[in-house]
């Protein structure tokens, strides 16, 4: 494992943490640590060999900074020649040769050292030290080694190298000369040429202007969150997708200075979906495809699928666009296009390594599934999902947590406070009106809360380490609304000693429970109108609506009880 460049990065970083729980982390943990110096079993050391790629979870650069050089152009078997690796400062690398005629296949010959503090022998494969990397992650700028030529080595042999520069910087399979056994044709190879990697070469470039929104609705599919907004402005996240021929054209942008994600779901579930995601790396955007496993940090594909990227960041406006092909049948993880979607769109921050951390607000999620390559649109979407719209108060309407809280408690105690008088002769089932309705009302209250307790733990899958004090609270206060009932069922008497004892209890752990309540429905009123943006906040006529009635409605109950009191 050692041969992953820049190993003690995939040992700390939280990413690779999060994808090996357990045992299993544990068991990567000591390979990586032991299997440079043992030899190596298969699994992801074998793959590396083969591929070359870091285990950094980031695309590879394209244009190299580091050149690899030799002091011969032919050689013989056993012939040793001198291979040095050199340019700006790096922390790991990772050399082979092969054939060049083939160079996926196997690597050829052993390496010898001349430094051993810089370098390490690996073995790859069957061929014992037919590798060399690094032994630690202290800057280098040079690296001299010995290449030994087997006996069976191919007509022509190439030399190529891995190099990190830093955690998300590098570069694989940096292409090096060709050397040649004498009678085989003779071929250069420009020491500068582009990385062969292992993905197609695509050029990426500096967009010169913002997005704009023409052609939405009618040419191109648009997301656009507040409605109708333009991507030039500073509070406007913006997605589109643009039918070219078999491929399509993406370009998303929105105020981040850290990362833009969107994604293709099959749900309004996270997990399982097809991500794309631009992050900022200390002012350089990085363009890379993900999946999403369960409710893990994405998983980011060395490999890349995208051409034509380019990218922009202004004024805090992060820009970025590319093009890939409408199916993808060879890679995993990559859905079709012309198929339908629910449609994710995230920001967040991002560190100056690259590593990107949990989006600052729910996301935005389409409100069905489109088809982007299909009839074009312009819609919205909305960053409150349906669970947690009916878990609390929200922008469009007040259900379960408000009606219960708000509604069928203030009614209840109403009815139990002041209309045991008045209803005192009146019976409803074989027990007195006031009693059953209060009973009902409060009942109503336990199924309300109890739904709405749940459904955050069914969106989140589970306790959210994000929610800060907010989840305790909402535990704190589901405990109360269970116990409250619960000693209803044991009230004495009404001469027993004890129901005063009682009265005082129901009466205090009531009022608790309302305090709380209005705390958790305040907190998640505030974390709801957060996650829209200052633009989409304004201007919204249903808040107006709202606000009229609310206003109108206290102060004709303020006039009627004002009037009550003055007939009495």
């Amino acid at each position: 494992m050692a041969i992953l460049l820049r190993l003690g990065h995939c040992n700390r970083r939280a990413g690779c943490k999060m994808e090996l729980p357990g045992l299993a982390f544990a068991v990567w943990m000591f390979i990586c640590f032991y299997a440079s110096v043992d030899s190596y079993p298969s699994g992801k050391i074998r793959e590396a060999c083969t591929s070359m790629i870091p285990c950094h979870g980031s695309s590879p650069q394209l244009s190299p900074e580091h050149t690899i050089t030799v002091n011969g152009t032919e050689f013989k078997p056993g012939d040793n020649i001198e291979v040095h690796l050199s340019g700006p400062d790096f922390e790991g690398f990772f050399i082979q040769a092969r054939d060049a005629e083939h160079l996926d296949s196997p690597a050829v010959g052993s390496f010898m050292l001349v430094d051993q503090k810089l370098s390490q022998l690996l073995t790859c494969g069957r061929i014992k030290n037919s590798a060399v990397s690094h032994t630690s992650k202290a800057k280098k700028k040079y690296i001299k080694v010995y290449w030994i030529a087997p006996g069976d080595a191919p007509k022509r042999v190439q030399f190529l190298a891995t190099v990190v520069k830093k955690y998300k910087t590098f570069w694989v399979k940096i292409p090096g000369p060709i050397v040649s056994q004498p009678n085989a044709l003779s071929q250069t190879t420009p020491l500068h040429a582009t990385s062969e990697a292992i993905s197609t070469s695509h050029s990426v470039s500096y967009l010169s202007k913002p997005f704009n929104a023409s052609g939405c609705g009618s040419m191109k599919f648009c997301i656009r969150n507040p409605s109708n907004c333009d991507p030039e402005s500073a509070s406007c996240f913006f997605l589109s997708f643009q039918e070219k021929k078999s491929s399509v054209f993406i370009e998303m942008s929105g105020p981040s200075e850290g990362y833009l994600a969107f994604a293709l779901s099959h749900d309004q579930w996270m997990g399982g979906d097809d991500t794309y995601l631009c992050v900022n790396e200390d002012h350089h955007v990085h363009v890379s495809t993900a999946y999403l496993k369960g409710r893990s940090p994405p998983v980011l594909d060395s490999e890349t699928v995208l051409e034509d990227v380019s990218w922009r960041l202004v004024d805090g406006i992060l820009q970025c666009s590319f093009r890939r092909s409408i199916s993808l049948p060879a890679y995993k993880g990559r859905f079709n296009l012309n198929a339908t979607y629910y449609i994710f769109l995230a920001d967040g921050e991002a560190s100056e390594g690259g590593l990107i951390y949990k989006h600052r607000h729910q996301p935005l999620i389409t409100n069905g599934i489109y088809n982007v390559t299909g009839l074009p649109q312009d819609i919205g979407g909305s960053r409150s999902p349906q669970l947690i719209k009916a878990h609390v108060l929200d922008t469009k309407a007040g259900v379960l947590m408000f009606v219960a809280w708000i509604t069928t408690v203030s009614i209840g105690v109403i009815v139990a406070r002041f209309f045991k008088p008045v209803w005192s002769h009146s019976f409803l089932f074989g027990k007195e009106m006031w009693f059953q309705v209060h009973r009902m009302l409060m009942l109503t209250t336990v199924m309300l809360t109890s739904i709405s307790f749940v459904l955050p733990f069914i969106y989140r899958g589970g306790w959210s380490q994000q929610a800060g004090f907010h989840p305790y609270l909402g535990f704190t206060l589901m405990a109360l609304t269970i116990f409250q009932p619960l000693m209803a069922g044991f009230r004495p008497s009404r001469h027993a000693p004890r129901r005063q004892l009682f009265n005082w209890f129901h009466w205090s752990t009531g009022t608790t429970a309302r305090i709380l309540a209005v705390e958790v429905i305040e907190d998640d009123r505030v974390q709801i109108l957060q996650s829209l943006t200052s633009a989409e906040a304004e201007g919204r006529l249903f808040k107006q609506v709202v606000l009229t009635i609310y206003v109108c409605g206290n102060i004709v109950f303020l006039i009627a009880f004002l009037a009550a009191i003055n007939h009495i």
